[in-house]
C-alpha cells in the first residue's frame, strides 16, 4: 500500500470516527455535549495556535490569550442560550473589544521584560480574532431559531448543514485533487492543493448543501429555495477553501506541517476546524440578513 493511500485511510478513518460523534451529537442537539464539542475544539485550536508559534520563538502572551479565548467561547454559548443570537453575537464584539484593552493593558504594566511587546500583543490577538472569535460564532447557529415546544433545540441542525457542507468541500477537494490535481492553485503556500481540487471542493459543497436542503425541507427551510442552496454551497465551498488555506500560512510561517498529533491522518484540532472558521461566519451573516429568515 502506498504512502499516499495510507495517509487517505488515516485521515478517513479518523474523519468518519469522529465527525460520525459530532454529527449524531448535532443531529440528536444534546446541548451539553454540543458546548463541550464547541469549546473544547476552539480552546484546543487557541492552545495549539499559541503552540505554533512558541515552536518558532514568535513571541505572544499564551496564558492571557487562553484565559480571554475561554471568556469569549463560554460567554458566548451562554449568552446565546439565555438571550438569543443577536446577544450571543453583541457579547461576542464587546469581548473582543475589551481583549485588545486587555493585551495592551497586560503589555504596559508588565514588569517582565518583553523584547518585542507590539509583536506579543499583535500575535495573541491574531488568536483570539482568527480562532476564538471567528469560531465563537457557532454559538449563534446553535441559538438562532427558537427552541420547539417541548424546549429542544431547533437550530442546531443548521449547525449540522454547516459541519456536513464545510467538510464534504475538504473531501471533494483532497479527493479530486488527489486523482487528477495537475495544476497547483498557491504553491508558495500549499504546493499540494490544486485547481482541480478547488473545482472539486466546490461541486462537493454545492452538491451536499442542496441534498441537505431537500432531504431536511422544514427543518432547513430558513436557507431558501434550491437556487439558495446552491449559492450558499458555491460561497460556503470558497470560503473553506479559504479557511483551509490560512491556517495553511498559518503552519508555513511556523514550520509546521500539523497544528498537533490529537487525530490520525488529520492532525490537530485546528487541522480539524481551520475551514469551519471561515464558513460559520458566512453561514451566520446569510442567516441574519437574507430576506425571509
Amino acid at each position: 500500500m502506498g504512502v499516499a493511500l495510507q495517509t487517505f485511510f488515516a485521515r478517513a478513518s479518523s474523519s468518519l470516527a469522529l465527525w460520525g460523534v459530532c454529527a449524531a451529537t448535532m443531529y440528536w442537539a444534546y446541548e451539553p455535549g454540543l458546548w463541550v464539542l464547541i469549546a473544547g475544539l476552539l480552546l484546543r485550536g487557541l492552545f495549539e495556535f499559541y503552540q505554533m508559534l512558541g515552536t518558532t520563538r514568535l513571541p505572544h502572551l499564551r496564558q492571557t490569550g487562553m484565559l480571554l479565548g475561554a471568556v469569549l467561547v463560554l460567554g458566548a454559548l451562554y449568552i446565546g442560550r439565555q438571550r438569543g443570537p443577536e446577544a450571543a453575537f453583541q457579547f461576542e464584539s464587546a469581548a473582543l473589544l475589551v481583549s485588545i484593552l486587555l493585551v495592551f493593558v497586560r503589555q504596559i504594566f508588565c514588569t517582565t521584560k518583553d523584547e518585542m511587546p507590539v509583536a506579543s500583543v499583535a500575535y495573541t490577538l491574531l488568536g483570539l480574532v482568527y480562532i476564538a472569535y471567528l469560531g465563537s460564532i457557532t454559538a449563534n447557529l446553535i441559538y438562532f431559531t427558537p427552541r420547539a415546544e417541548d424546549g429542544h433545540l431547533t437550530g442546531h441542525l443548521y449547525l449540522l448543514y454547516l459541519a456536513l457542507v464545510t467538510k464534504m468541500s475538504d473531501c471533494g477537494a483532497y479527493l479530486v485533487g488527489s486523482l487528477v490535481g495537475k495544476h497547483p492553485m498557491i504553491p508558495r503556500i500549499s504546493p499540494k492543493k490544486t485547481w482541480e481540487g478547488f473545482a472539486g471542493a466546490l461541486a462537493f459543497s454545492t452538491l451536499s448543501s442542496v441534498a441537505l436542503t431537500r432531504a431536511l425541507p422544514t427543518q432547513l427551510a430558513l436557507i431558501g429555495p434550491t437556487l439558495n442552496a446552491v449559492l450558499l454551497g458555491l460561497g460556503l465551498g470558497l470560503v473553506a477553501v479559504l479557511g483551509d488555506l490560512a491556517e495553511s500560512l498559518v503552519k508555513r510561517s511556523t514550520s509546521t506541517k500539523d497544528s498537533g498529533h490529537m487525530l490520525p491522518g488529520i492532525g490537530g484540532a485546528m487541522d480539524l476546524i481551520d475551514s469551519l472558521l471561515f464558513t460559520a461566519p458566512l453561514l451566520y451573516l446569510y442567516l441574519r440578513y437574507t430576506p425571509g429568515s
